[in-house]
C-alpha cells in the first residue's frame, strides 16, 4: 500500500494520539473529531428480553391474519434470470409442490380461505389492523369449537369482523357490513348468533354518536348541524330512548331533528339510507324525540 493510503495516526491541528470513540475518531488531546463511520456493519441482532444475554435474528414479525402465523418460506423468482432450460423448469416445479405443502389439511386450507375475505374486507371498510388480528383469532376459535362446519366461510368471515367491531365499539352498521361482503344479511346473522351463543363475545349496545360523524360526512351536512345531533343523542340517552333501538337509526334521527331545526334541506329518505335503515324508522324516533320534548319541532 502506498504511503497516500495509510491513515494518518496523529491528530492533524496539533499532532496529538488519535484514539477511536465508538463510531467517531477523536484526538485525545485537543477533542478534534477526525473522522466518523456511523454505518452498523454488523448483523441485526436485537433481544426481547431486558438484558442482552439472548439476542436473536427474526425476519418478518409474526402475524394473526396468516394461517401459519407468517412463518412460511417461499422459493423466489428473482434467480430464474441465472437458470436456463431444465435447471428453470425444476424450480419451477419445486416452487409449485412447495406451494402446495404449505396447506397441509382442509382446516387449514378454510382457514387460508377466511383469513384472505377477511384481510379484504377490513380494508374495504377501512378498520384499523387490530380488528382484523380480533377477527382471525376469532374464526379460529369457532373452528376449534366446530362452529363453521355445514355453515358458509364467507359468513362466518363477515360475521367475525361484525363481532370485532361490536366488540371494540366501532360504530360499523350491519348493512354497512354486509355492502361489503361477499355473504348475504341471513348467512351473517346466523354465523354472528353461533358467534355470540357459543364464543360469549363481550358484546355491548353502541353509543349512537359514534355514528353521527360519518353519516354527517356523508350527507354533507354543516358541523353546527352534526354538533346539535350530539346534543340530541346525549338527551335522548338521559330520557331512555336510546335503550333497545338501532343505534344507527338514532343517529340518523338526531341528525335529521338538528337538519330541521337549523333549517337545513334533509330529506328522511337520505336520512334513513345513510343509516341503513327505513324512513318508517327514523321518523318513528324522531316522532319519539319530539314527544320527549328534546326538541322544539313541532310540525309534521
Amino acid at each position: 500500500m502506498s504511503e497516500a493510503h495509510v491513515p494518518s495516526r496523529t491528530c492533524p491541528e496539533c499532532d496529538g494520539r488519535l484514539t477511536p470513540d465508538s463510531d467517531e475518531t477523536v484526538c485525545s488531546d485537543c477533542g478534534l473529531v477526525v473522522s466518523e463511520d456511523r454505518l452498523d456493519r454488523g448483523p441485526e441482532w436485537r433481544t426481547f428480553a431486558d438484558d442482552d444475554t439472548d439476542k436473536e435474528r427474526t425476519g418478518a414479525p409474526l402475524t394473526r391474519s396468516r394461517h401459519d402465523r407468517g412463518l412460511t418460506t417461499e422459493i423466489g423468482h428473482d434467480s430464474d434470470l441465472r437458470l436456463t432450460g431444465r435447471k428453470r423448469r425444476q424450480v419451477a416445479r419445486m416452487r409449485k409442490h412447495h406451494d402446495r405443502a404449505k396447506i397441509g389439511s382442509k382446516t387449514d386450507r378454510n382457514k387460508v380461505y377466511a383469513y384472505t375475505e377477511i384481510r379484504r374486507l377490513v380494508g374495504a371498510l377501512d378498520l384499523p389492523k387490530y380488528v382484523r388480528d380480533q377477527a382471525c383469532t376469532l374464526f379460529k376459535s369457532a373452528q376449534k369449537e366446530d362452529l363453521v362446519r355445514g355453515r358458509s366461510l364467507e359468513g362466518f368471515a363477515t360475521a367475525t369482523v361484525y363481532a370485532a367491531c361490536r366488540t371494540r365499539n366501532l360504530s360499523r352498521t350491519l348493512t354497512e357490513v354486509v355492502d361489503a361482503a361477499r355473504a348475504d344479511k341471513s348467512e351473517l346473522k346466523r354465523a354472528y348468533d353461533a358467534l355470540n351463543r357459543e364464543l360469549g363475545l363481550p358484546t355491548g349496545p353502541i353509543d349512537p354518536s359514534e355514528f353521527l360523524a360519518r353519516f354527517a360526512s356523508r350527507l354533507d351536512l354543516p358541523h353546527r348541524v352534526e354538533q346539535r345531533a350530539h346534543e340530541l343523542t346525549a338527551e335522548a340517552k338521559d330520557r331512555g330512548i336510546v335503550a333497545g333501538k338501532n343505534p344507527g337509526g338514532i343517529a340518523a334521527a338526531c341528525l335529521y331533528t338538528a337538519a330541521r331545526e337549523q333549517n337545513h334541506a334533509l330529506t328522511q329518505k337520505a336520512a334513513a339510507d345513510v343509516a341503513g335503515v327505513t324512513a318508517v324508522t327514523l321518523r318513528s324516533t324522531f316522532d319519539t324525540l319530539r314527544k320527549s320534548e328534546c326538541t322544539t319541532i313541532t310540525g309534521p
